[in-house]
């Protein structure tokens, strides 16, 4: 594969979309453990190699707010927030004009839900010329089954479905550097 496609400092933003405390209780146990590592990384990923993070929330006032721990470590880097009651942050007026203009052309998504907001918002990319990648492992749904179809059709509009891992050593490049000695703790 060519090391275009893949997310890389100057040209790539991490998008964390409505990981938000009251959605994630019908999420089983498992599946928010794996959600919520995936996601502490690859915002430690995007501090490490200076990519800009922005996140969503939907609907906080009925749905409350981002995941202490998650918006902990958005907080650290200066994540950008956006209020939506859209599915797709793409189709938020405040994200079309804060967030969509800074994008830069390849984007991390992570979040919930993957079959509805996380599917939607990475289409919409894909759509408006962006590469949109999906750590498999930073995703979740209510159940596997949805969050397994939401992961194909985001192959299917040209997501590339990868794992948090694979993201973080392609951004680090080579092993013996301090980035990647501070990403590879995150691992063990």
């Amino acid at each position: 594969m060519s090391d275009s496609i893949f997310p890389g400092k100057g040209r790539t933003a991490l998008l964390v979309v409505d990981i938000q405390e009251r959605l994630l209780p019908p999420i089983a146990p498992s599946a928010v453990s794996t959600l919520l590592r995936g996601t502490n990384m690859l915002i430690a990923c995007a501090r490490e190699f200076e990519w800009p993070v922005f996140y969503s929330e939907q609907y906080p006032k009925g749905l409350g707010t981002t995941e202490p721990t998650v918006l902990e470590g958005l907080r650290e880097v200066g994540a950008v927030r956006v209020e939506k009651t859209e599915f797709s942050c793409c189709r938020n007026p405040l994200f079309q004009e804060a967030v969509l203009p800074k994008l830069p052309s390849h984007v991390v998504v992570c979040g919930i839900e993957a079959h509805v907001c996380v599917l939607q918002t990475v289409a919409d990319l894909q759509a408006r010329g962006h590469q949109a990648f999906v750590p498999m492992d930073a995703v979740a749904s209510r159940s596997e089954l949805t969050t397994a179809n939401g992961l194909a059709l985001m192959r299917d509009v040209g997501v590339v479905v990868t794992n948090t891992e694979s993201v973080m050593f392609h951004a680090a490049q080579r092993s013996g550097t301090d980035p990647f000695k501070r990403l590879q703790a995150l691992i063990k």
